[in-house]
């Protein structure tokens, strides 16, 4: 049966069987098994398997960067080992640039609130972090501390001892205290659906309500 018959397999939806699990390979960070993956592309694990040794036949015969394999019970997508010379070159150049906004965000999130998950690093940031996460795995400033005891058991990221040297600290605990930002006061109440864009424009309101009442005060 060829890779293209699975394209509409049943459960696969518009997406595709194939393009359903290259797309899942791409973001896991551990090979998944084959029953997961059918789960989650509503297929039939059989479909799943066949696709799978599909598309590693073809990424082999295309000789692409990366290579599919079945690894610890799963699969995965992996770096071929031909390119291994020039990642390293590669990683070594991204430790001398300067790191982004993001990046720093996300190592003092790590640094402040280890040991962390990718998770709960993007709820604090508001936005996905997996790739700040994976530059400062790159840089060896971040590292894998062990995994979370929730389901999934996610992995928890804690700060490096370069991450200690690069900052020339003996340890964390010479980390600055961070300011308090706690506002005090019960916490506003929910605006109703709908209503965010109003509660906005009386937060401002109220903003600009106190900086004329400042600016009318007498000076001591």
């Amino acid at each position: 049966m060829s890779a293209s018959s699975h394209a509409t397999a049943p459960g696969a939806g518009e997406v595709g069987l194939r393009k359903a699990l290259e797309a899942i390979l791409l973001i896991v960070e551990e090979p998944v098994e084959v029953a997961v993956l059918a789960e989650v592309a509503e297929a039939d694990p059989d479909a799943v398997t066949a696709t799978l040794h599909a598309l590693a036949a073809e990424y082999a015969e295309a000789d692409r960067g990366f290579v599919l394999r079945e690894a610890a019970g799963g699969w995965r997508l992996y770096t071929d080992p031909a390119t291994q010379p020039l990642l390293e070159r590669f990683v070594q150049h991204g430790r001398r640039a300067a790191l982004s906004q993001a990046a720093l965000e996300t190592l003092a999130i790590v640094a402040y609130q280890q040991p962390v998950t990718r998770g709960q690093i993007s709820s604090i940031r508001g936005v996905d972090a997996d790739g700040s996460v994976r530059t400062l795995l790159a840089r060896g400033l971040i590292e894998e501390v062990g995994r979370e005891t929730a389901p999934g058991q996610p992995l928890l990221y804690g700060t490096s001892r370069l991450f200690l040297e690069q900052l020339g600290l003996a340890s964390l605990a010479e980390l600055p205290s961070l300011p308090d930002l706690d506002p005090g006061g019960p916490a506003p109440p929910e605006p109703a659906p709908g209503g965010y864009r109003a509660a906005r424009r009386a937060l401002a309101a109220d903003d600009r309500g106190r900086d004329a009442a400042d600016d009318s005060d007498p000076a001591p």
